[in-house]
């Protein structure tokens, strides 16, 4: 499925938007090998349980669970293995600045081609309460059921 900007959605992480206040994001390409960009061609990614993390001025992504390619030789990648974010200096300083606060974190919310490379959104995130993810919970059910009688009256 491709959308006007010309991505193709691989991966989503419905997760992180029920339990992080997503406050700012930034696209980043990653450092994959062969097998790895043929297996998400595939789209055998998951970025559930996945975050990031600034270590020595360089980010890196882990828990992304990349499967094996179905048509693997001898080349083989490990599938959890942690994976270089590619971004300038000025937003992995920010990204610093952000992830010292206390409760910040980056977590991998969507991953998707753009123009033939894999490309990675990453937000800063803080987490949710659990009486922020009921809210949540009660204000999507509330929307649902508007949207049930609305559609029900033009009949």
């Amino acid at each position: 499925m491709t959308d006007r900007t010309g991505e193709r959605l691989i991966a989503d992480n419905r997760k992180a938007r029920h339990d992080y206040h997503l406050l700012d994001t930034f696209e980043a390409g990653i450092v994959l090998l062969g097998t790895e960009v043929k297996a998400i061609r595939e789209g055998r990614v998951n970025l559930r349980d996945s975050y990031g993390r600034v270590e020595n001025g360089e980010v890196f992504l882990h828990n992304v669970h990349i499967s094996s390619y179905s048509h693997r030789g001898y080349a083989d990648h490990e599938p959890l293995r942690r994976r270089k974010l590619l971004l300038n200096k000025g937003e992995i300083r920010k990204l610093i600045g952000k992830t010292v606060e206390r409760g910040c974190t980056l977590v991998p919310v969507r991953m998707y081609f753009r123009s033939g490379r894999v490309k990675v959104a990453v937000s800063i995130a803080k987490g949710k309460k659990t009486h922020d993810k009921r809210e949540t919970i009660r204000r999507r059910e509330i929307d649902r059921e508007t949207r049930a009688m609305v559609k029900g009256r033009g009949r």
